[in-house]
């Protein structure tokens, strides 16, 4: 018999369903699980500006730690890590994508990874490059987005499959690592819209989801981000363990991938600020 924990917890915005720890187990094996899975605590919110989400992530930061780490050498004791994709508030380039995206490696013990083309940092629009609108072809997406942090967004190309692993850092990828918890920014994030017929054909089926994996490959947490109706709208979803017992999230920003053909049908969302706790050595 297969047997899954479920925990939904709220500390701001919609109360989501969420899957922890599923696994094959008899009915003794899994009240054993329950004795022992000690659930995290969930941070989630949603709304249209920066403001409306803000207390909920500084909230986040300081269950995991409130000092931001930075670029020193790890493994640190407390505090936490974040990348903003921003180079110093300043940076309105395009980069290209690429997969791996090493460029937090070594400064701050994050790897990320796509199936598709590549990962790339971008502001909505503007630049050299033209931003998302220039990278993706598709106009709309300067005034669909928005930043919690300006200038720039995170985004997989050619897929909408982003994966996170973490290492300490200082050491160049070289060992691997867990953390107590993992939270991120998203913008415009429509789906559910509760709205019923309409322009949506009444699609209430929820679009981004985080997932959260041990060092042994298994599911230890699963849930899908808050959504706030209209454009350039924000979404915050984090989780924290008492332990650093997570080694890879996998993210699935909206139903498809980004392009230049949207359509009502579709949920297009970008990502914004990543935090997490200070990696641990596995």
């Amino acid at each position: 018999m297969q047997t899954f924990l479920r925990k939904s917890l709220i500390v701001s915005g919609l109360a989501l369903g969420a899957i922890v720890l599923g696994q094959n187990a008899s009915a003794d094996q899994g009240d054993n699980l329950r004795e022992q899975f000690v659930p995290p605590t969930v941070f989630q919110v949603a709304g249209p500006t920066a403001a409306s989400i803000q207390s909920t992530v500084d909230a986040f930061r300081a269950e995991l730690g409130a000092t931001n780490n930075g670029n020193t050498a790890g493994p640190l004791t407390s505090g936490h890590r974040e990348i903003n994709w921003d180079g110093g508030g300043a940076n309105t380039n395009t980069d290209v994508p690429v997969t791996p995206f090493n460029v937090f490696l070594n400064t701050r013990g994050g790897q990320f990874t796509t199936p598709g083309i590549g990962l790339s940092q971008a502001p909505p629009s503007g630049g050299a490059q033209g931003g998302l609108a220039g990278l993706f072809n598709n106009p709309t997406y300067g005034t669909i987005f928005s930043t919690f942090s300006p200038l720039r967004l995170f985004t997989p190309v050619g897929s909408n499959i982003t994966e996170a692993l973490f290492f300490v850092p200082g050491t160049n990828g070289t060992v691997p690592a867990t953390v107590t918890g993992f939270g991120a920014v998203f913008t415009d994030v429509d789906q559910p819209d509760g709205s019923g017929p309409g322009k949506k054909r009444g699609n209430r089926g929820a679009s981004t989801l985080v997932e959260y994996f041990g060092a042994d490959g298994k599911v230890l947490f699963s849930s899908f981000v808050p959504a706030s109706p209209g454009d350039a709208s924000l979404s915050f979803f984090g989780i924290v363990f008492d332990e650093p017992v997570i080694a890879r999230v996998r993210i699935t920003t909206g139903n498809t991938a980004p392009g230049p053909d949207d359509d009502e049908k579709h949920d297009i969302v970008m990502m914004d600020d990543f935090i997490y706790g200070e990696p641990q050595p596995q």
